[in-house]
């Protein structure tokens, strides 16, 4: 959803947020209102608040315990390395960290669930005929399959099937 919820945002800073607005002409009450409003963009020394119900609320709580984990390693190195960079470490970490869970997936998939002939789905992994040009070794190329039998093979000759202990 937009942060909006769809309306249209209003600017707040009025016709004085421009330089050359500003360049053409100011009445007093509109030098008036920019000077409070300058002010007003000023924060705190204890700005931004972080209030530990507020983000509970906000959060679900499947969210919370995937997170849970690195908030703690990185609230205690907090301290040492500071809030900006341990917030960007942890971003960082977490975003390695669940493409290392994927790459690991797709090798268990790969490895262990590939389309043989003895499954019937999976996905099937195809290799092309290399390129070989007039002038290169192995030219003209010859393929490996000798029998028509070979061609839809899946790795049927293989198999355990055919070991003659």
């Amino acid at each position: 959803m937009a942060q909006t919820a769809g309306v249209k945002p209003i600017a707040i800073a009025g016709r004085v947020a421009s330089e050359r607005e500003r360049c053409l002409g100011m009445t007093d009450a509109e030098r008036a209102w920019r000077k409070q409003w300058l002010k007003d963009q000023v924060l705190a020394s204890n700005e931004p608040v972080h209030v530990e119900e507020y983000w509970k609320e906000r959060t679900n709580p499947i969210r919370r315990f995937y997170r849970k984990p690195l908030d703690v390693l990185f609230n205690k190195l907090t301290p040492m390395l500071g809030v900006q960079r341990a917030a960007d470490y942890r971003y960082i970490t977490g975003k390695l960290g669940l493409a290392a869970v994927g790459v690991l997936a797709i090798h268990y998939y790969f490895k262990y669930s590939g389309n043989d002939w003895t499954k019937k789905g999976g996905w099937r992994v195809t290799r092309t005929k290399p390129m070989v040009l007039p002038g290169q070794p192995g030219f003209p190329y010859k393929s490996q399959r000798t029998k028509d039998s070979d061609f839809a093979d899946r790795g049927y000759s293989n198999s355990l099937i055919f070991d003659s202990k």
